[in-house]
């Protein structure tokens, strides 16, 4: 028999207990993949080479302020732009106010829209068909699937903020990585529908020449109109992005808390657990000895049972996660507006190899006492 079968097969002495313990650090394992995903996705993901180049332009105090509707030319101007649209959020209902009934509805510019967001794709004549209907709507390909919506169909967005209903036939749905989840119609309709808005725009979307020229772009916008009545902050797509997640509050910390509370629950759970089994194993260690095992050589046979444990539950629960994660890919009305970076084998590596860290940590203190007992000491012993 070699050690690593003598490994093996004392890691499955007690099924039992043995198939719990990788279940739990394979749970932990999974929360932990996923907390690491999400952390990444918020954080770290860079998003594609074409969010790179885009900006927001927006109110320096609140979004809640709009911009004047000149500001776009004055954009324009601004060397390194290569395209401007404008943005007004509608913020209407659509059926209730359930939340699998929210998406987000924005008046924009039909003719410049998919220059500046190049990734979002549609084909060519739903294009001009929304550019040729006033009442025109685009919508993404997720919320159609959810709704059943389809070329042609006719949708009612009940106002909230503004009292006002919009009537708009669906001219095109597009589709964009990750999934884009709005819907989006002519400005110039919801202007006419309120008057008090035409002329104004909640934000704009800037398309830089270059990922070289965005951050200058976004200085020389901001410094433009830094005296005028309504100063703007201009940041990237990404930075405006997380301008919402900071709104839930200290959501780095948070994840970061659970995930060392993950990692301390789990370590608690192996070590109890190779504790309790290398204490049931005293004499075994002592007969062990007798037949000429070194200290060094059970010190890795019970080290190594705890961390062939681990492995399999951390195996267990990444894996685990990258199904959930291609599932939520799939399927991203199961997370809402929540857009998770596409699964990598970043964070299933690390789940790995920190369930493995567990493992080495959880047995090393308990081996090296075990292995340290007297031969005689241990055979008398019973428990």
């Amino acid at each position: 028999m070699t050690l690593a079968s003598f490994v093996g097969k004392n890691a499955l002495r007690n099924k039992r207990r043995s198939a719990l313990t990788v279940i739990s650090i394979g749970f932990s394992m999974l929360l932990l993949t996923l907390l690491l995903t999400l952390f990444r996705s918020f954080y770290l993901y860079d998003g594609s080479s074409e969010s790179n180049l885009r900006l927001i332009t927006r109110h320096r105090v609140s979004l809640t302020f709009d911009l004047p509707g000149y500001y776009r030319e004055r954009i324009r101007t601004v060397p390194g732009v290569a395209a401007v649209v404008p943005f007004t959020w509608f913020g209407g209902t659509y059926i209730d106010d359930k939340p699998e009934h929210t998406f987000a509805q924005l008046g924009t510019d039909p003719e410049e829209f998919f220059q500046v967001y190049r990734d979002e794709i549609m084909p060519a004549d739903q294009i001009a068909a929304w550019q040729h209907d006033r009442q025109g709507v685009i919508v993404d390909t997720t919320l159609a699937k959810r709704y059943g919506w389809k070329v042609g169909d006719r949708i009612v967005l009940k106002g909230n903020i503004y009292p006002v209903d919009l009537e708009l036939n669906i001219r095109g749905i597009f589709h964009t990585t990750p999934d884009d989840l709005s819907v989006y119609f002519n400005s110039r309709y919801l202007e006419e529908a309120v008057p008090m808005l035409h002329g104004r725009a909640g934000l704009y979307g800037i398309l830089a020449a270059s990922p070289h020229d965005a951050s200058r772009v976004a200085r020389a916008v901001d410094a433009m109109f830094h005296n005028s009545p309504q100063p703007t902050r201009t940041e990237t797509e990404r930075a405006f992005g997380l301008e919402f997640v900071a709104m839930l509050g200290n959501v780095k910390a948070f994840i970061l808390g659970i995930c060392s509370a993950v990692l301390f629950t789990t370590l608690l759970v192996s070590a109890n657990t190779m504790a309790m089994s290398i204490r049931e194993r005293t004499r075994e260690i002592s007969v062990l000895k007798t037949l000429g095992f070194t200290r060094p050589t059970l010190l890795g046979l019970f080290v190594g049972e705890a961390v062939a444990l681990c492995f399999a539950g951390g195996i267990l629960g990444s894996l685990s996660a990258y199904g959930l994660l291609a599932l939520f890919a799939r399927n991203p009305q199961l997370t809402q507006f929540l857009s998770l970076a596409p699964a990598s084998p970043g964070p299933i590596l690390i789940a790995i190899a920190v369930a493995g860290t567990v493992g080495f940590l959880s047995a090393i203190i308990p081996s090296y006492h075990a292995t340290r007992r007297n031969i005689v000491e241990g055979l008398r012993h019973i428990g």
